[in-house]
């Protein structure tokens, strides 16, 4: 269940309905919006009942939550989640764009980069350090060396950083450079990183695995969520399925699915979605016009020579081009996306 604080609410009494649910023998989380806090009743509900908490001083109403999913489920909350990254808001009716390399190479590439991508409207740069690649002898990435040159990268453009943290005994060191941690399609049901990122307060980006279900992925959100990390934000980035045409299938079924059954913000990534560069910009578009809260694109000074992924990355008047239709769509959908910086 789900106890809703009313707005006049104070700390004190908030406090002592948590204490209230701990002596019921249930784990109180407690969420705080814009305007309310929310407690969610996490175990077995069956020994106590709404109407033990709906008496205590400070509580509007106490609802049921009927999905298993108790923390991410939309059943629960007021609002969506608006997700903070330093100063930039994902959620809100601004579109999110997040831009930059598959992984991070030089100094020169990825400052570059991030310079480009912030002219033309993105707000946070994508970048990967550590990558998990199929072939263990495929580039693996530039691990600290790389988390450092996402730093510089941050201090020349002002621009938050999200990148994939791939273990769980990595979590404190990329937590040391990044602004939101990037939760790989690999890594989508590695529970102790998933446990470990739930117990910062840094944001994180999880990624749809490319054969999970969306309750899987849900139940994974959920994971973060019960470790006391309210600051998920849904990526879908394409499944497998038999279709050979593309490297993978995106799922913009999700979309639509996940916003009806969660309060958290979806991002969709169309680069992994279609694996094709020319194909990238008309998904990214049909995504904003179904809704999507953010994008995820890869971009490369010079895609040809990309030490990983070129083929689906965008060069930067590529993705000028690509913001360009982006920002039409948003508009005609009743959405923002920064205007290009000239």
């Amino acid at each position: 269940m789900i106890i809703v604080m009313r707005k006049s609410a104070t700390e004190e009494q908030i406090q002592l309905v948590m204490k209230a649910v701990t002596d019921e023998g249930l784990e109180p989380r407690r969420l705080d919006g814009v305007e309310r806090t929310v407690i969610a009743c996490i175990g077995d509900e069956r020994a106590t009942s709404a109407e033990r908490f709906e008496v205590l001083e400070g509580v509007d109403r106490v609802m049921p939550v009927l999905q298993d999913y108790k923390l991410a489920s939309r059943d629960g909350a007021l609002e969506r989640t608006r997700v903070p990254v330093r100063d930039v808001i994902i959620g809100d009716r601004e579109i999110v764009v997040m831009a930059g390399p598959c992984s991070v190479e030089s100094e020169e590439q990825i400052v570059s980069t991030a310079r480009a991508v912030k002219a033309a409207g993105a707000r946070i740069l994508r970048g990967g350090a550590f990558k998990p690649r199929t072939s263990p002898y495929a580039f693996q990435g530039l691990a600290e060396d790389g988390l450092k040159l996402l730093a510089t990268a941050r201090e020349e453009t002002g621009l938050p950083i999200v990148t994939e943290v791939m273990d769980p005994h990595n979590v404190e060191l990329v937590g040391r450079y990044t602004d939101m941690y990037q939760i790989g399609a690999r890594n989508v049901q590695n529970y102790a990183l998933l446990r470990e990122v739930g117990q910062t307060r840094i944001p994180v980006l999880l990624k749809r695995g490319m054969s999970t279900t969306l309750k899987e992925f849900v139940f994974a959100a959920e994971y973060i969520l019960a470790g006391g990390n309210p600051h998920v934000v849904l990526c879908e980035r394409g499944i497998r399925t038999f279709e050979t045409a593309t490297r993978n299938t995106l799922d913009l079924n999700a979309l639509p699915v996940l916003q009806e059954w969660t309060h958290l913000p979806v991002c969709i990534d169309p680069s992994h979605g279609v694996g094709v560069t020319r194909w990238v910009p008309p998904l990214a578009r049909a995504a904003v016009a179904a809704g999507a809260d953010a994008l995820m694109l890869e971009v490369h000074p010079d895609p040809a020579h990309a030490w990983s992924d070129g083929a689906q990355s965008l060069d930067f008047e590529g993705f000028a081009e690509a913001m360009d239709g982006i920002r039409r769509v948003a508009a005609a959908v009743d959405r923002t996306l920064p205007q290009p910086v000239a």
